[in-house]
């Protein structure tokens, strides 16, 4: 058996942490300068350069690319958990603008002056957000300085700006990327005014943590009739339905044809080499991706409502945002789907049977940190017969690379301290045959972080030497919640914990590597597609349908 992991946090983050959710206590703003110095001292692996003069544009594009771009607009964050807590507290948030962001799915709204408000799911937003915002006050701040000491009069003089920030013609780009479509603007208002943000924390407490989860299954709880086998996904919204739909490759000739004409991010080359080398999956992963931007171009606000009425005719059934939590969901009923309409890729051996299946997947968009805890917890409590869990979602990889698709059997939480033991239902075999880039590691053993800020070298270091080569967001929590549904208490805290006897539910975990922190190379989370993106996403997707369907087929036997 493993013996127990070092410590799972380090003095400098520890600290990081307290400072924090000490300030966080007041009833009034609490200025990000608060914490701008414990953040500097935890030395985050995200922002080495925290401490250095120079602008650090990778940490600053990672934090900018998780808040709006109406950001350099805003002067207060105010995080709450309901629409009356808002309400009751002065901010008439129903009123307000949505406004999103590129790399979280968090609610959001802003009152188009200087107030932003965030609802927060759970303490791992709180352990996310707050590094965020310090690192883009202090990268913003940093900038500024520059274009100051410079005495830059042209903000939209490339070649002025990169020698006034110290970079090149790319980190230009960088920098003109976080800042948003007005970078201009931005820029120009950056040199009248620093970047001076105050947070103030509405309540965070655990019940109205679980009070929103309950809004939220609520809302899905009458597309789940009683009494059906259930299996619990967590992965995309895309994935599944794209596998299952059909609708895409239904509509192939549309997309293609609007793929030519656009070719952004120059698929349509990459488009044909796939037809060229008949490469079939790369061909059908590049057409599921540009469905997206089939749906949502100008002019054709019918698409989406047209795939999800397809879908729905195939038995998949999307809920946008329940409860108005932004974790989408999908109920699939297996009886009625259509065998022709799935991807060739995920038809097993007998799939013509499932069809007599009376069986549900319940799929969400991953939710963030310990969200997944109380996901996972309102789902099991709200079916019967809960037959498998199946985790699917990023990770950082400390000895792959960007693309590799790793499977754990060993987890260390950083939320429960606790190392879990686990029986995975997934191996490399059910991912090997659809990967022809990326590398399929299995028998891997996985950190559960509480934030991707609230780590540094040091603490990489450690976990590594002890064979930790995952670093992922919330397979920790999940595995909390899958103890309480196969063991009669409550999860346990700083132990060693073995879910390879439990009987209840098979479980699953996968992860694709989006990120190579040692190594610091520009990563998925920054770029919108890769050839590694699309296969890892989907190999990992198969492999899980594959499996439900596999077993689903094997119950039907008995």
């Amino acid at each position: 058996m493993d013996r127990q992991p070092p410590r799972a946090t380090s003095d400098e983050i520890d600290l990081y942490i307290r400072t924090y959710y000490s300030l966080l206590r007041s009833s009034g703003d609490v200025r990000v300068r608060a914490f701008e110095e414990s953040h500097l001292f935890s030395r985050s692996s995200l922002h080495l350069g925290a401490e250095d003069p120079n602008p650090d544009l990778a940490a600053f594009a990672y934090s900018a690319a998780r808040l709006p771009d109406c950001m350099p607009k805003i002067r207060r964050i105010v995080l709450g958990q309901s629409v009356n807590q808002f309400v009751e507290a002065g901010y008439p948030i129903e009123q307000w603008q949505v406004v999103r962001t590129r790399g979280r799915r968090r609610p959001l709204r802003w009152d188009g002056k200087q107030t932003l408000a965030v609802f927060i799911a759970s303490g791992s937003d709180i352990d996310d957000l707050v590094p965020i915002l310090t690192a883009y006050q202090i990268e913003f701040n940093k900038l500024r300085e520059h274009l100051l000491t410079a005495r830059i009069t042209d903000v939209a003089d490339d070649i002025g700006l990169a020698s006034a920030v110290g970079v090149d013609e790319i980190g230009v780009a960088r920098l003109r990327a976080a800042l948003g479509p007005s970078s201009n603007d931005v820029l120009r208002d950056m040199l009248k005014h620093d970047c001076d943000l105050f947070v103030r924390l509405l309540d965070g407490s655990f019940r109205e943590y679980q009070r929103s989860t309950q809004r939220w299954w609520n809302a899905i709880s009458p597309a789940v009739p009683t009494g059906r086998p259930v299996y619990f996904v967590s992965s995309n919204s895309h994935s599944l339905a794209n596998l299952f739909g059909g609708y895409a490759r239904k509509h192939e000739a549309e997309i293609v044809d609007f793929l030519r004409r656009h070719n952004f991010e120059d698929l349509a080359p990459r488009y044909d080499e796939a037809i060229a080398a008949n490469d079939t999956a790369l061909a059908t992963n590049i057409l599921y991706y540009s469905l997206r931007a089939f749906l949502h171009a100008p002019g054709s606000p019918s698409r989406l409502d047209q795939v999800q009425e397809s879908d729905e005719l195939g038995g998949i059934r999307a809920l946008m945002s329940p409860g108005k939590i932004d974790v989408d969901a999908q109920v699939i009923d297996l009886k009625m789907l259509k065998v022709d309409n799935l991807d060739p890729r995920v038809r097993v051996p007998g799939i013509e049977r499932i069809t007599e299946s009376d069986a549900l997947i319940i799929n969400i968009d991953y939710p963030l940190g310990m969200a997944a805890f109380h996901h996972l917890s309102a789902v099991a409590l709200g079916v019967d017969d809960l037959r498998g869990v199946y985790i699917m979602g990023k990770a950082a990889t400390l000895n792959g690379r960007v693309g590799d698709v790793m499977i754990s059997k060993v987890v260390h939480d950083e939320h429960s301290s606790n190392t879990y033991l686990f029986r995975n239902a997934l191996t490399a075999a059910d991912v090997q045959p659809f990967m022809k880039h990326g590398t399929v590691l299995d028998n891997q053993k996985a950190l559960t972080v509480r934030s991707a800020f609230l780590q540094n070298r040091e603490y990489m270091d450690v976990f590594y030497r002890e064979g930790y080569t995952v670093m992922e967001m919330e397979t920790g929590p999940y595995l909390s919640a899958g103890y309480e549904i196969a063991e009669p208490r409550r999860h346990p805290k700083d132990e060693i914990v073995s879910l390879v006897d439990q009987n209840t539910f098979e479980l699953g975990v996968i992860h694709y590597a989006s990120d190579t922190p040692y190594s610091r190379r520009q990563s998925l989370l920054s770029k919108s597609l890769s050839y590694f993106g699309m296969e890892s996403t989907y190999g990992c997707a198969i492999a899980i349908a594959r499996r439900i369907f596999t077993s689903e087929l094997a119950r039907l036997e008995k």
